[in-house]
């Protein structure tokens, strides 16, 4: 197996039109925030809107990993206490007949290293996705996209519930004879999966101290793993999977391995092209650390409070170690940063970063 890609700026290509990208990003998700604030009366993320549930766990680094796992957050081994939200993608809060690809973020407390430039607090967030691969391969082609959204965002429920069925069917079909449609999965195809049993991915590039990485979440933990590809009937609740969620997660603790895919070789595993999917045997995962959570309520009113409403999840905010790379992840920092900003303005509700954690009395 070849040696771990090392990271230098140059594995970068900075193209001459990225601002003007991210400014016509930021006024699709505009149309999207105005929308949305204006039918609910209150302002919400302008993607992964719907949360289907806020756990509180523990990430516990592994020891005497080797020096190209020992990097950046994960160089040192410790406990550090998480928040991980569970989500689907449109920035309009939907039915649960409507089937969408899932959605984790992971908020890991109190990590100490020199920060990515305008990361407030002491945290580092981790922004994964149900699928090995992003949607589009840059950020001009993701805005064709996001027009789109933007332009459903306040069509009929009836009529979308109704083409994510025939989506699905289509979807199924499909992925029976081998291919994969991430724009169908996107408009309302995707299986509609428990999402405590699938594996998340950070889908695009990111930089791993002294090498190149992306980033999964696998459960382990046996009941976890008992809910892998389980479909949720959705039939006369448009909240069936937080309350799935929720009765799952009061009943069992949650275990997950947190994986690191270290880039092996620059053609077959590159940087700025977010649809290639990084082939396991030849650059596999590697387990950096474990997730747990005790059996809990997902859907605790003062927890979804602080982290669903007072928190925001980015993959810029974090260690200058963890620096996300490519084109997408580029264009996320001021369209994250700009979404965040509007929904504080809006609900009239600052968002700060959670800082060093008040030791116990």
């Amino acid at each position: 197996m070849q040696a771990p890609v090392r990271y230098t700026p140059a594995v970068e290509d900075v193209k001459p039109d990225e601002a003007d990208v991210v400014r016509q990003l930021n006024e699709a998700f505009d149309t999207i925030l105005e929308t949305t604030a204006k039918d609910y009366g209150h302002a919400v993320r302008a993607v992964h809107a719907k949360s289907h549930g806020i756990i509180e766990g523990t990430l516990t680094i592994d020891a005497d990993l080797p020096p190209e796992l020992a990097q950046g957050l994960f160089a040192t081994p410790g406990e550090h206490k998480v928040f991980l939200r569970l989500s689907t993608n449109p920035g309009d809060i939907l039915d649960d007949a409507i089937s969408l690809p899932r959605g984790l973020a992971m908020k890991v407390l109190d990590v100490e290293g020199e920060r990515l430039p305008d990361a407030e607090g002491t945290t580092q967030d981790f922004v994964m996705v149900n699928a090995t691969a992003f949607q589009a391969k840059s950020a001009d082609k993701f805005l064709g996209n996001l027009k789109l959204l933007a332009k459903t965002t306040d069509v009929a429920e009836g009529g979308k519930k109704a083409l994510s069925a025939v989506l699905r069917g289509v979807n199924s079909a499909l992925t029976a004879v081998g291919i994969e449609s991430a724009t169908i999965r996107t408009l309302g195809g995707a299986p509609n999966v428990d999402p405590l049993g699938e594996t998340y991915f950070s889908a695009t590039a990111f930089r791993y101290g002294d090498h190149i990485a992306k980033f999964s979440l696998k459960p382990v933990a046996p009941g976890l793993c008992e809910r892998t590809g389980a479909i949720i009937d959705t039939s006369g609740d448009r909240d069936a999977i937080r309350a799935t969620v929720r009765e799952e997660m009061q009943r069992m603790d949650g275990e997950w391995e947190f994986r690191v895919q270290l880039a092996r070789d620059p053609d077959r595993q590159p940087v700025e092209d977010a649809t290639v999917e990084w082939d396991e045997a030849e650059a596999p995962f590697a387990r950096v650390g474990v997730v747990r959570a005790r059996a809990q309520d997902s859907w605790d009113a003062d927890r979804v409070a602080a982290v669903n409403e007072g928190m925001r999840f980015s993959v810029w905010t974090g260690l200058a170690a963890h620096q996300p790379l490519g084109n997408i992840n580029r264009a996320r920092r001021d369209t994250y940063r700009h979404s965040a900003d509007v929904r504080a303005r809006v609900n009239g509700c600052p968002i700060h970063e959670p800082t060093r954690m008040a030791e116990p009395a």
